[in-house]
C-alpha cells in the first residue's frame, strides 16, 4: 500500500493548481477543462464572495446603478471591514492621549490653556470630544454597515452547505493534494462499507455516491469566521447602547457621611443622550471607614496592599443596611448600578474662632493628592459667620498644604516622605476678604482664588504664615481668632455609574476569540474513498483528501483514515511472478529501446507524466495507440501483458 503524502502516490499537483480547479473554474455541476470533476470535488469551501470579473479584455460603461452596487461590493468586502476596524482603532488613540470633555472638562481647560496654539486646531477636528465626533461616528457606522452586509449573504451561503451533502469523487483522485491507493481481497460493497463507518467515527458527514464515499469535515472553520463577525457586531451595538443609556458621576466622601443616589448628591454627573435622570436606581451608603496600608521598605515602598472602603447600604429607601466592602475593580453592585473606588486621601479637621473665642466652622476638609506619597494642597474658606476685631463680617481664605509623613525641619523641600499618616503636617496661609462665592459663578473649591482677599501679616509684614502639627493653632494677627489643627480623617472617592450593555460586550469579546480560533486553527476538508473491482477481480481501493488550505496535517490525516480502513480491507498478497523466458542470443539488439525478457519496453505514459500534460491536451497514449490504464483497469501484479 502506497502511502499518503503531499504530493500524492505518484507526484500530483499543488494545491494552489487544485483550488483554481475547483473553486475559479468550475462549478458543482461542470467538468473541468480535462473533464474531470475538479470543480465539483473543491466547490465552495469558503463563504466569501466571488467577484464577478468582465469576460472581455475592456472595462464596460458603468451607469449609476453598477456604481452603486460597485460601491456597496466594496463597502462589504472583508478587506474595506479590516480597513475600517484599524482606523476605528486608530481614531481611539488622540481619545486616549488627548483629555475629553465627557470624562473631565477641568483637565480639558486645563489642556486649553498650557497649549495655545494646538487648541483651536484640536477643537476644528473635535479632539476633545473624540467619541462623539463625526468623524469617529462615521468610521463606526460604515463599520457596522460593512460587518452587517458581508454575514448576510455569507450565512445564508454557509446555511445552504450545512444542508447540502459533500460533492462526488472527482474522475481522477490521484490530482489531489493527498493520494493513496491499494489492492485488496474485500467486495468493493464491504470496503465502501467500512469507510462510511471510519469516516462517520471520525465526524465526517459522509454519504455514497456511485462507487465511492464522499466526506466532509471541518465546518467550524467557516461558522468560527461567522460567529467572529458577529460577536464583533454584537459590541459595536453594545458599545452604542452603553453610550445612549448610560449615568456616571463621581462623589468624594469623607469617613463618616453618607451618599444617596440623587443628582443633587454628586460632584459631577454625565448621562448618555437617551438616558432618563429619573430612572437612577434608589440606593444609599455611608463611608464607615478607609482602610490603606502600604509597603514600608525595599524597592516597593509606599506600594499599596490593603486599599479597601468599608461601608454601609442599603437598596430602596426602606432597605435594610448591609455591611460592604469596595476595593479596586471590585465594584458594590446594587440594583444595577456599580460603585467604584477610584481615589483616596486625607481631610484634616480644622476648628476656626473668631476674636471672642466662638467657634465659627469646624469641618473636614479634603486637599487633593499631587504625588504618590499622598502630599496634598487645596484651600480651607470660611464664608460665614466670622466678624473681625471691629464687629464687621468677612470671610476667611487658607492655602492649605500637608504632609502625612513629614521628613522634618531642614530636610528638604516639604513633600511627604511615606504615604501613610505617620508624621502629619499642615502647612497654612490666611487670607481675610471675599472669597468670591457670592458672584454666581462656579468656583473651584480646592483652589483659593485671593484677587479680592488681602494677606494676614505677621511681625514682620510678611505673610502669615505656619506649619502645624496636630492639635496646634495659628492665631491671626490683633485678637482675630485662630485655626486649629484638630486631626486627620480619610476621605475615598467614588465613581458611581450604570451602563448597560457591559455583559454584552463581555460575551461578545469571548465569542469573537472563541470564533478567530476556530477559524485559524480548523482546517476544511474533503476525502474520498473509491473502491471498484479490477480487471483480475481484486478491488482497487483509492484514498485522496482536499483541503481549504496548503496543511501537512491533510496528508497525516488521511493515512491515518487509510490505516484504519486497512484493518477491514487488507491489502492483497502480489501474485506470483512469472518465469523468465530462455535468451534469444540471434534476435537481433534494438539501440533505442533496452531489452527485457528479450523484449522491448513499450513507452508507458504514467501517472507522474500525467500531471505535467496541460489538461486540455488529449490524452497520451502508448506506441501501440492504446489510453494509460486506470488503476481500476490495471492488471493484476505479474500478470502476462
Amino acid at each position: 500500500m502506497s502511502k499518503a503524502n503531499s504530493t500524492g502516490s505518484t507526484g500530483t499537483r499543488r494545491p494552489a493548481d487544485t483550488y483554481a480547479d475547483a473553486d475559479e473554474a468550475t462549478s458543482a455541476s461542470a467538468p473541468g477543462p480535462d473533464g474531470s470533476a475538479h470543480g465539483a470535488a473543491g466547490e465552495r469551501l469558503s463563504t466569501a464572495p466571488r467577484e464577478d470579473r468582465p469576460e472581455t479584455g475592456g472595462v464596460p460603461a458603468m451607469g449609476v446603478v453598477a456604481w452603486v452596487r460597485w460601491f456597496w461590493r466594496q463597502l462589504t468586502s472583508m478587506r474595506v471591514a479590516l480597513i475600517l476596524l484599524f482606523l476605528l482603532s486608530l481614531g481611539a488613540i488622540p481619545g486616549s492621549l488627548i483629555p475629553q470633555n465627557s470624562v473631565d472638562e477641568m483637565k480639558v481647560e486645563a489642556f486649553k490653556g498650557r497649549h495655545t496654539t494646538l487648541t483651536p486646531l484640536y477643537e476644528k477636528l473635535q479632539l476633545f470630544d473624540v467619541y462623539s465626533s463625526v468623524w469617529f461616528s462615521a468610521i463606526y457606522i460604515l463599520l457596522f454597515v460593512s460587518l452587517i452586509g458581508c454575514i448576510v449573504p455569507r450565512t445564508g451561503q454557509f446555511v445552504g452547505q450545512l444542508r447540502s451533502r459533500p460533492p462526488g469523487a472527482p474522475k481522477r483522485l490521484t490530482r489531489l493534494p493527498a493520494y493513496t491507493t491499494w489492492r485488496t481481497e474485500a467486495e468493493p460493497d464491504e470496503v465502501r462499507a467500512a469507510a462510511l463507518k471510519v469516516l462517520r467515527k471520525r465526524h465526517f458527514r459522509v454519504h455514497e455516491a456511485g462507487d465511492a464515499v464522499a466526506a466532509e469535515k471541518g465546518y467550524l472553520r467557516e461558522a468560527g469566521n461567522l460567529v467572529f463577525h458577529i460577536a464583533l457586531i454584537v459590541m459595536l451595538v453594545a458599545f452604542a447602547c452603553g453610550q445612549l443609556f448610560k449615568s456616571e458621576g463621581g462623589k468624594l466622601i469623607v469617613e463618616g457621611d453618607g451618599f444617596a443616589n440623587t443628582q443633587t448628591q454628586y460632584d459631577n454627573i454625565k448621562y448618555g443622550s437617551l438616558y432618563d435622570p429619573d430612572s437612577l436606581a434608589p440606593f444609599s451608603f455611608v463611608l464607615k471607614d478607609f482602610v490603606g496600608t502600604y509597603e514600608k521598605s525595599g524597592p516597593q515602598r509606599g506600594t499599596p496592599r490593603t486599599f479597601e472602603a468599608r461601608v454601609t447600604y442599603a437598596e430602596g429607601a426602606d432597605g435594610p443596611d448591609r455591611d460592604g466592602v469596595i476595593k479596586v475593580n471590585e465594584p458594590l453592585v446594587v440594583d444595577g448600578t456599580k460603585v467604584y473606588l477610584i481615589a483616596h486621601g486625607y481631610a484634616p479637621v480644622v476648628t476656626v474662632r473668631d476674636g471672642s473665642g466662638k467657634v465659627v466652622s469646624r469641618s473636614a476638609v479634603p486637599l487633593l493628592p499631587i504625588d504618590n506619597n499622598i502630599t496634598s494642597s487645596g484651600a480651607i474658606k470660611v464664608m460665614d459667620g466670622y466678624k473681625d476685631k471691629n464687629g464687621e463680617k468677612t470671610q476667611l481664605g487658607f492655602k492649605a498644604f500637608f504632609v502625612p509623613t513629614f521628613a522634618g525641619h531642614g530636610k528638604g523641600q516639604m513633600f511627604s516622605q511615606f504615604p501613610a499618616l505617620d508624621f502629619p503636617v499642615l502647612a497654612l496661609s490666611a487670607y481675610h476678604g471675599s472669597l468670591g462665592v457670592d458672584s454666581g459663578l462656579a468656583q473651584n473649591v480646592y483652589q483659593l482664588d485671593t484677587s479680592k482677599m488681602k494677606e494676614f501679616k505677621d511681625e514682620k509684614g510678611e505673610l502669615l504664615k505656619k506649619m502645624l502639627m496636630p492639635g496646634e493653632k495659628l492665631d491671626l494677627p490683633d485678637g482675630g481668632g485662630s485655626i486649629t489643627y484638630e486631626g486627620t480623617e480619610e476621605w475615598a472617592s467614588f465613581q458611581i455609574s450604570q451602563q448597560p450593555g457591559n455583559g454584552w460586550a463581555l460575551g461578545g469579546a469571548v465569542a469573537a476569540i472563541a470564533g478567530l480560533a476556530g477559524s485559524l486553527f480548523i482546517q476544511r476538508r474533503r476525502v474520498w474513498v473509491r473502491a471498484v473491482r479490477g480487471a483480475d477481480g481484486v478491488t482497487v481501493v483509492e484514498m485522496a483528501g482536499l483541503g481549504r488550505s496548503e496543511s501537512a496535517r491533510l496528508p497525516e490525516e488521511l493515512g491515518e483514515l487509510s490505516g484504519a480502513l486497512v484493518a477491514t480491507a487488507p491489502v492483497a498478497p502480489a501474485a506470483p511472478e512469472e518465469p523468465d523466458a530462455p535468451d534469444t542470443p540471434d534476435a537481433p539488439d534494438t539501440p533505442d529501446a533496452p531489452h527485457t525478457d528479450g523484449k522491448p519496453i513499450t513507452p508507458h505514459a504514467g501517472q507522474d507524466q500525467e500531471q505535467d500534460q496541460d489538461p486540455d491536451a488529449p490524452e497520451a497514449t502508448n506506441e501501440a495507440g492504446s489510453r494509460p490504464v486506470h488503476p481500476a483497469e490495471a492488471p493484476a501484479e505479474g500478470a502476462e501483458k
